[in-house]
C-alpha cells in the first residue's frame, strides 16, 4: 500500500496542510485520486512562503506529518512539496532547434531539445529554474501548435514560461523537509499546483484567474487556451485584515482573529446596523462594545485594496474584465462571508469559490478551498504516475521532465549535508 500513497504538503505561513491520497479506480475504470486524510496543524519558522527559522519550520512539518500519519495510519516515505513566496520570478523565453530527423517528422527528442534550448536564458545567478512550461509551438513558423510531435517540417519552435525561485529558497525548503526524516518527489509553483486540483480543461481553455489567498501573501495564475499566461504573488493576504482589525479595536492580534472568524462579513450593507458584540467575550480586559459594522468595514477596505491589486496584475495582461470563466479563489481568508460579493464587484468579472475537483473522498476537508493547494501537489504526482501508462497532456509531461533535474540536483545536494 505504501507505494500507492500519494502526499501533497502545503507548508503556508501560518498553516501546514497535508493531503495524503491513494489511486481508486473510478467509475469510468479509470484511476482516481480518493483522499484518505486532511490535516492542517499551525506553522512555525515560515515568513510569506521563505523559512525563517530552520528548528521552528522543522520542528512544525514534523508534528504535521506525525498527525497525517496517525489519521490515516499509513507511514509516510515522501510528498510533493509548494513552492512559492515573493522570490519567485517569472519570464518568458523563446527556443528553436533544426528537425533531426531526415524525413522532417517531429519526435519527442526534438522537442525535449526545443525546451533545453528555451531554458539557455539570463537567470539572475541566485536564482535557479524551477518550472519550463510550453505555451505553444511552431513549425516552421505556423504559430499555434500544441503537441508537434508527428507533424512534419524542417524548424520548430516553442515559447516558454520559465518560472524561477531563490536558490537559498529553494535549499532552505528542501533541507527543512528532508530533516523531517520525508523524501522530496518534487517541489511545485504552489498555483499550478492549485490549478491542478481545482480547475478544468475547459476553464483554462477559455480564460481564468486562479487565486489563492494565503496568510501573508496572495498568489494567482492566469489561464488561457489551455496555457499559463500570467502568474504573479502579491504581498498581501488574509493576515493582513487581520491586523487592521486589531489596530481599530485596540486589541491583540489573537482577538483580533477571533473576532473575524465570528463576525467578519466583507459587505458592511449586509450587516444589522445595530448588531454589536462585547470584546471580553473574546478574552479582552475590557468591556467595549463593538459594532459588528465598523468591523465589516474594515475587513471591506481591506479586500477592497487586495482585489484592485489583482485587477491591477489582469491589467498587465489586457486581461482586466476579460476573462469568460472569472476569477476562482480558494483559500480559507477566501471562505469569510461577503468576500466573494467583494470581489464580483472590483474585478467586474464571475467570482466563486473553488475546491479539488475529480478526486473522491468521504473526509470533509477534502472539499474544503483552503485544502486546494496540498490536493493539487497529489494531484500532480498522481498525473506522472498516469504517465507511465501512456502520452496524455504533452506540456504537462514537458514541464515536468524539465522540474526532475532540478529536483535531482537539490536531492544530491541535501544528502550529502545529511551524517
Amino acid at each position: 500500500m505504501a507505494d500507492e500513497i500519494i502526499t501533497g504538503l502545503d507548508i503556508g505561513t501560518s498553516t501546514i496542510r497535508v493531503a495524503v491520497c491513494k489511486t481508486a479506480p473510478g467509475e469510468d475504470g479509470k484511476p482516481k485520486l480518493h483522499v484518505i486524510g486532511a490535516i492542517s496543524s499551525p506553522s512555525a519558522g515560515m515568513h510569506r512562503g521563505a523559512v525563517s527559522s530552520m528548528e521552528d519550520a522543522v520542528s512544525a512539518v514534523s508534528k504535521a506529518l506525525e498527525k497525517a500519519e496517525r489519521m490515516t495510519g499509513a507511514g509516510l516515505n515522501s510528498a510533493w512539496v509548494s513552492i512559492a513566496g515573493q522570490s519567485i520570478l517569472v519570464q518568458e523565453s523563446r527556443g528553436a532547434v533544426a528537425v533531426a530527423r531526415p524525413e522532417s517528422e517531429i519526435s519527442e527528442d526534438d522537442v525535449e531539445r526545443s525546451m533545453e534550448a528555451a531554458r539557455t536564458v539570463a537567470v539572475p545567478s541566485n536564482y535557479e529554474i524551477l518550472h519550463v512550461i510550453p505555451k505553444g509551438f511552431a513549425v516552421d513558423g505556423q504559430r499555434g501548435v500544441k503537441d508537434p510531435v508527428g507533424m512534419s517540417g524542417i524548424r520548430l519552435e516553442v515559447d516558454a514560461v520559465i518560472i524561477e525561485a531563490l536558490n537559498s529558497h529553494m535549499k532552505n525548503l528542501t533541507k527543512c523537509v528532508y530533516r523531517t526524516g520525508l523524501d522530496i518527489d518534487d517541489l511545485v509553483y504552489a498555483p499550478l499546483a492549485t490549478a491542478e486540483a481545482v480547475l478544468t480543461q475547459r476553464q483554462k481553455e477559455l480564460g481564468v484567474c486562479l487565486v489563492t489567498v494565503g496568510s501573508a501573501t496572495t498568489s494567482l495564475a492566469v489561464f488561457e487556451e489551455g496555457d499559463l499566461l500570467h502568474t504573479a504573488v502579491l504581498p498581501i493576504g488574509g493576515d493582513h485584515v487581520t491586523n487592521d482589525i486589531a489596530i481599530g479595536l485596540r486589541t491583540s492580534i489573537e482577538i483580533a482573529e477571533q473576532v473575524k472568524l465570528a463576525y467578519g462579513h466583507a459587505v458592511p450593507d449586509a450587516v444589522d446596523r445595530k448588531e454589536q458584540f462585547v470584546l471580553r467575550d473574546f478574552g479582552a480586559e475590557s468591556d467595549e462594545v463593538i459594532k459588528r459594522r465598523f468591523v465589516s468595514e474594515i475587513i471591506e477596505a481591506r479586500t477592497e485594496e487586495l482585489f484592485e491589486s489583482i485587477d491591477n496584475e489582469l491589467r498587465k495582461i489586457d486581461r482586466s474584465g476579460m476573462l469568460p470563466v472569472g476569477a476562482v479563489f480558494t483559500g480559507g481568508a477566501m471562505k469569510m462571508d461577503g468576500a466573494i460579493d467583494v470581489a464580483k464587484r472590483i474585478l467586474r468579472l464571475p467570482c466563486a469559490l473553488g475546491a479539488p475537483v475529480a478526486v473522491s473522498s468521504v473526509i470533509d476537508e477534502a472539499h474544503d478551498p483552503a485544502f486546494a493547494t496540498a490536493i493539487g501537489l497529489a494531484a500532480w504526482g498522481h498525473g506522472i504516475k498516469q504517465m507511465s501508462g501512456g502520452r496524455f497532456n504533452f506540456g504537462k509531461i514537458l514541464r515536468l521532465k524539465s522540474v526532475d533535474k532540478v529536483a535531482e540536483q537539490l536531492r544530491k545536494w541535501m544528502k550529502s549535508l545529511i551524517p
